[in-house]
């Protein structure tokens, strides 16, 4: 038995770092590497002396709470560090991050969403997928987060399954959480950090958590970028964001499924609270505070949704090749508006299509309610999109209903009927049909500064299938938006 996690997750240059290991064997060895173009090695210790650390029962819930098994400076250059830890044939994967110096903002801030690789964390207990209301960051993260043996298998489908068995079937053989799938480091930041690095980007790193305990942390950075799954985020972290867009800073979300959720964390932010779609179990619920209720940002009493942030919505937008949500699909994205800027160098024509080879527009995707003016796509605004949204591509998504998912939602009303029911309360079987067939997007806006959305999880899959049309769309709005 090997396990490992480093508390907190991010530090400044210098800072001493506490790794907390647990094991049957009297010694491990470890070696800390910063990852980008090229992995590059901070530190390499052996012959550490470590012990068996109990696991509590509440572990998943209220964390570890480990000693320090041991600790080392953090280097002074902003990034992902990755540690690997060893003990006979076993290994335990763990990470920090290093902040941003202050002195040397690199122009484009890399967000990792943290928060929402807790959310999907099955280790120690349930997750807020598995009957959790509050999870631990305080603990490892369960395999298959942080590394994956290749070829690793992505949550998007070959062929329509509803239980999707062809990734637990792989995950589960290779001692992997089947929960690894839907977030963390491995899936999508991974491969997209070493590509910005190898094509001349700099680009420094943070985590969730920075944006509401260190905001400063945006200071003097030009683009705050997300990328794959940030489906998670409180009102402190969105504050965060929307003023530094509101203050002339730019934001790029190559993501989806984005800024679905509300949570709150507990005064040490070591543990989170998402009450998901039993919102109305919330003890905020119905008090002075509901506008934190941990429920969908987009429910009518929260009031705040994330259309603000990124200008398009989970609500409006849903599954693709994933599940029974719309299973067949291309796996592309139909060009719109093939002039915009963010194309520019593609000779996208009209109709094309955008990411097929890698089936970019596929798990999860963010959209907005649609018309066709003069036969090209623009926002109703009817559900919240800002003013000046521009549609540039569309693919079609769906929110899964209870009978598309019947093992899922054996007993409980489906992705459709929750959402329908958040947005428009007890007349949601009148209005249900307006999220039902949606359309994910690809986006621009401008509040001051500008926000582009890629409007799915797995735009990183065109970049690392090192799609030509994907890498040149990526390189406009990083160079556009970060210069």
């Amino acid at each position: 038995m090997l396990e490992a996690y480093v508390w907190p997750q991010s530090y400044q240059g210098g800072d001493q770092i506490e790794l907390r290991i647990s094991t049957d064997a009297d010694e491990v060895d470890l070696e800390v590497a910063r990852q980008g173009a090229e992995p590059v090695l901070a530190h390499r210790l052996e012959g550490i002396a470590a012990t068996d650390q109990p696991t509590p029962e509440d572990a998943s819930a209220s964390g570890c709470r480990w000693s320090p098994t041991v600790s080392f400076t953090a280097p002074d250059r902003s990034g992902f560090y990755s540690v690997v830890v060893t003990a006979r044939s076993e290994r335990a994967d763990a990470f920090f991050v290093v902040r941003p110096d202050a002195d040397r903002p690199a122009p484009i801030l890399l967000v990792l969403g943290t928060t929402t690789y807790s959310a999907y964390n099955d280790w120690g207990g349930p997750s807020l997928y598995t009957g959790g209301t509050q999870v631990s960051f305080d603990r490892p993260l369960a395999r298959g987060f942080l590394h994956k043996p290749e070829p690793a298998r992505r949550k998007a489908q070959p062929e329509p399954d509803r239980e999707a068995r062809w990734y637990f079937g792989w995950a589960e053989p290779n001692g992997l959480s089947v929960w690894s799938g839907g977030a963390a480091w491995w899936n999508w930041e991974r491969p997209f950090t070493a590509w910005a690095e190898e094509n001349g980007f700099a680009v420094d790193v943070a985590v969730s958590l920075d944006l509401e305990q260190h905001p400063e942390v945006l200071e003097g950075h030009r683009l705050f970028l997300s990328v794959g799954h940030d489906e998670y985020w409180s009102w402190g972290m969105r504050d965060t964001v929307e003023d530094f867009v509101s203050g002339g800073g730019n934001a790029a979300f190559f993501t989806g499924n984005t800024c679905f959720w509300q949570v709150r964390f507990d005064d040490e932010r070591r543990e989170m609270t998402c009450y998901k779609y039993r919102a109305d179990d919330d003890p905020v619920a119905g008090t002075d505070e509901e506008r934190l209720l941990s429920g969908v940002w987009s429910d009518r009493r929260i009031g705040r949704p994330e259309f603000d942030l990124t200008g398009l919505s989970f609500t409006r937008g849903g599954y693709s090749r994933y599940g029974l949500g719309v299973p067949r699909a291309s796996g592309g994205f139909t060009t719109w508006r093939p002039d915009h800027w963010a194309l520019e160098g593609t000779d996208l024509r009209y109709g094309d299509a955008i990411g097929i080879p890698d089936t970019i527009a596929a798990y999860e995707l963010d959209g907005c309610e649609i018309e066709l003016r003069d036969g090209l796509p623009v926002p109703t605004h009817a559900d919240g999109a800002p003013q000046g949204l521009e549609i540039l591509a569309t693919a079609p998504a769906r929110l899964w209903a209870q009978d598309e998912q019947p093992s899922r939602y054996a007993h409980e009303p489906g992705e459709l009927e929750n959402v329908a029911m958040a947005l428009f309360g007890d007349d949601w079987r009148e209005h249900v049909h307006r999220v039902t067939n949606n359309h994910a997007a690809i986006s621009t806006f401008t509040r001051t500064g500008t926000v582009f959305t890629a409007g799915c999880t797995d735009w990183a899959c065109g970049i690392e299938g090192r799609d030509q049309v994907v890498e040149q769309i990526t390189r406009n709005v990083l160079d556009r938006l970060s210069s």
